[in-house]
């Protein structure tokens, strides 16, 4: 069983920043690709940034060079730095991971259960 746990939402100010964590744990072979998706009501989910486990990054165009996604190996864990954030950044941010297990040998899709984050004054 593996699960994906994201913290660091919360309400910000316009131009403001805050730091998303997202940590996977239990039955871990190997992590591949995370990344952080978001949704804002009435809108479908949508990537916003994603790494995969060589390092290479990929971004949403409309947050490139405010948002800044990074990993940690040894703690399972992705980040994804938040910027200058804007109203319409406000969403449930959700983490994702492509994760195979100990026990068998299929890469499967995992998601976290979210974390809000509100921009506005």
């Amino acid at each position: 069983q593996v699960q994906l746990v994201e913290s660091g939402g919360g309400l910000v100010q316009p131009g403001g920043s805050l730091r998303l964590s997202c940590a996977a744990s239990g039955s871990i072979f190997s992590i591949y690709t995370m990344a952080w998706y978001r949704q804002a009501p009435g809108k479908q989910r949508a990537l916003v940034a994603e790494i995969t486990d060589g390092g290479s990054t990929n971004y949403e165009h409309a947050v490139k060079g405010r948002f800044t996604i990074s990993r940690d190996h040894a703690k399972n864990t992705v980040y994804l730095q938040m910027n200058s954030l804007k109203p319409e950044d406000t969403a449930l941010y959700y983490c994702n991971a492509l994760i195979s297990t100990i026990v068998g040998d299929t890469i499967d899709d995992y998601w976290g259960q979210g974390t809000q984050v509100t921009v506005s004054s």
